[in-house]
């Protein structure tokens, strides 16, 4: 049997992904862990476990095997192409108030789990999104565009192009809310989204190579069009319906819902993204009340775990102020000026637990309390998140020290570990942190093994994303697997990680408002320069950039707009055309195209295309939902009108990226073959 490549076992482990432990939940009493993880880092099959906290015992609570149920509804086809899941078995569950009882679908199939004794109901019905009233006695699931309760329709589409209880497009790929409905505590109504698509422009995807199947229509909001109309009910169980009312002509978005027994927080921002308002929700007659409203010249980010309340009833929410993203409580802003707050994790009672960070390159854990003030949870470098809940901690850790992740589970006197079983892979990165140029960017940067300062000169292989919300430059080991192993082929590697990335800050993040490639390709570029003054094997003569989706369409730019800097690049699923992407991220960052319409031309790549002077290799699956195959092929069409050579690889069934273990491994090995053959060969000493 051929030795495993890294290749190879990248893309069998889903990017290293399966058998780390995942989506946990801790019991009130802090007793118990709940937790999916599959058996092996190649096993895409999640089950559902508990730990004992007391013990550090693990409990196996459900193992659905490789057992094939009922065809996917529609709605979690759609989610699992949306999160780009590629897992198996149990993908999501959710829980009662006490954390004694999960229901959970496998395959379509709603079943629930008694996590004390670990009986299994099948509960005879399929649909997506199943959840548990608080008391466990009463299941809610959608299908077909319906709620349901306890097996019977609550909720039903009154319009033909209605759904209830499901997120519209741009929650759900740009706003990270990936839920329409949502429980009271003490579960008497719901909260759920009715979304009507009536308005958005319909895109089609379809299989060239089968010309047999009919293409799927999706609602599509391109930047500038119309977006769903999104109103929110609160509803009982026998279907009588309350409408939640706010001015939704000046804020058409939902981005987040909080209902606690503290209350039901809304909130909504406006088209434009300057301004957000916190709501809160009388639940019995749907009337809001402004609780705070925030605005900015260019947008206001959405924070992932905003708004929240303590059990006080303190708002928990973040503020940019001192160019820093700070925590308020109540009234009061309690992280310093220079911590950056990122997201909030969980509330405990009256303690926060948030992720933050003072250094770009890590993320820690800090929790809050007015007893306790501000505490640092985490000092070890390296990438932590976790949740907390019960008075119990749980830390999940990364590092450039070691491969794979660790999980802590510690209430304050004693502490267990969840195991990974995550794959190691079958090369360990040896990755140098490096701060470049007078804006002291943060890279990467990594050589073949056992190269010798010089011994050589090594052509340089950019390897980005370097886009909005998505830093690459972290203390975590495992993340840069692949880019040693383009390194060992002869490259020496440099990821980068410039304006408009997360974590250093509010100003550094909307250095991209209304261009999102000048400062983009001019940190890349500058970057490359100071590593080669630092590194003097790099050579600037032969310097290619590789990358997907954001990433892509860095590397589409940099060879269209700095053909001196860049000479060969792979762009996989780039944005080409920057109005034909969804309203709520583009228009974030670039305002209307009615409005700035240069700001898409000059984010936008296709009018370049007469100017390619360099090799250039376009990757793009036919099946993509977020990034249309059409940006491609557009450029691709331009490069062709305008006598250009390139080329262009179709990928057929392939969505975003590829779970297609053989299409993923064998996209690595096609890259490297082309990089090879286009960048100029090593000069003669």
């Amino acid at each position: 049997m051929p030795a495993l490549t890294l290749p190879r076992q990248h893309a069998r482990t889903a990017r290293f992904k399966l058998g780390v432990p995942r989506d946990f939940t801790i019991s009130p009493d802090g007793a118990r862990v709940v937790f999916l993880r599959s058996s092996a880092g190649d096993d895409p099959v999640n089950r559902l476990w508990t730990l004992t906290v007391a013990t550090g015992e693990e409990r196996l609570l459900v193992d659905p095997g490789a057992a094939a149920g009922a065809a996917l509804p529609e709605a979690e086809r759609t989610r699992r192409e949306r999160t780009r899941e590629r897992a198996g078995g149990i993908v999501a569950y959710a829980t009662d108030a006490a954390v004694t009882k999960a229901v959970y679908a496998v395959e379509g199939m709603l079943h629930t789990v008694d996590l004390l004794t670990g009986a299994i109901t099948p509960l005879g019905a399929t649909g997506s999104d199943p959840r548990l009233d608080p008391s466990g006695r009463h299941v809610a699931h959608l299908s077909g565009g319906a709620l349901y309760i306890d097996g019977g329709p609550v909720l039903t589409p009154d319009g033909p192009e209605v759904t209830w209880g499901l997120p519209e497009h741009v929650a759900a790929e740009s706003m990270a809310r990936h839920r329409g409905y949502w429980r009271a505590p003490d579960g008497t109504r719901l909260l759920v989204a009715r979304v009507d698509n009536a308005r958005v422009g319909k895109w089609h995807l379809s299989e060239p190579a089968d010309p047999g199947r009919p293409p799927r229509a999706m609602p599509y909001p391109a930047a500038g069009t119309d977006n769903a109309d999104v109103t929110l009910w609160l509803t009982t169980p026998a279907g009588e319906r309350t409408e939640v009312r706010w001015d939704r002509a000046a804020f058409e978005y939902v981005a987040a819902v909080s209902w606690t027994s503290q209350g039901l927080l809304v909130l909504v921002q406006s088209r434009d993204q300057r301004t957000t308002r916190v709501l809160e929700a009388d639940p019995g007659t749907g009337a809001t009340k402004l609780l705070r409203e925030d605005t900015d010249d260019a947008w206001l980010e959405l924070v992932p775990g905003t708004p929240a309340r303590t059990s006080g009833g303190e708002l928990v929410w973040t503020v940019d102020r001192d160019d820093t993203r700070r925590l308020i409580v109540g009234d009061d802003v309690v992280t310093p000026p220079g911590l950056q707050v990122l997201r909030i994790l969980a509330v405990d009672g009256d303690t926060v637990l948030a992720q933050c960070c003072d250094e770009p390159t890590e993320r820690h854990l800090y929790s809050y309390s007015r007893a306790g003030g501000l505490v640092r949870i985490t000092s070890e470098p390296g990438v932590h998140t976790g949740t907390r809940g019960g008075g119990v901690t749980l830390v999940v850790t990364r590092t450039l020290e070691e491969h794979g992740v660790r999980v802590t589970v510690t209430d304050g006197r004693a502490s267990a570990r969840i195991a990974s079983r995550g794959a190691i892979p079958v090369l360990r990165p040896t990755v140098e942190l490096v701060s470049l140029g007078e804006r002291e960017l943060r890279g990467a940067i990594m050589f073949p093994a056992g190269h010798v300062p010089g011994s050589r000169r090594l052509p340089v292989l950019l390897d980005p994303y370097a886009g909005p919300t998505g830093a690459r430059v972290l203390r975590g080991l495992d993340d840069f697997a692949v880019s040693q192993w383009f390194a060992d082929q002869g490259f020496a590697v440099l990821v980068v990680d410039g304006r408009g990335t997360p974590g250093r800050g509010p100003a550094w993040e909307r250095a991209i408002h209304l261009d999102k490639l000048s400062a983009a390709l001019e940190d890349q570029a500058d970057a490359l320069r100071a590593a080669a003054a630092r590194f003097p094997d790099l050579d600037l003569e032969r310097v290619a950039i590789r990358g997907w989706s954001y990433g892509g369409y860095l590397a589409a730019a940099a060879v269209l707009r700095h053909p001196h800097v860049f000479h060969a690049a792979v762009a996989g699923a780039p944005v080409t055309d920057a109005r034909l992407y969804d309203t709520h991220w583009q228009e974030r960052y670039l305002g209307h195209p009615d409005q700035h319409p240069e700001a898409y031309d000059r984010s936008s790549i296709i009018a370049d295309a007469p100017g390619l002077r360099r090799p250039l290799m376009l990757l793009h699956g036919l099946a993509d939902d977020n990034v249309f195959a059409a940006h491609t092929l557009r450029l691709s069409a331009a490069l062709l009108a305008a006598g250009r050579p390139h080329s262009v690889l179709p990928l057929s069934g392939v969505s975003h990226l590829a779970a297609q273990e053989d299409v993923a491994e064998n996209l690595l090995l096609l890259e490297l073959d082309f990089l090879r053959r286009t960048l100029p060969p090593q000069p003669r000493r």
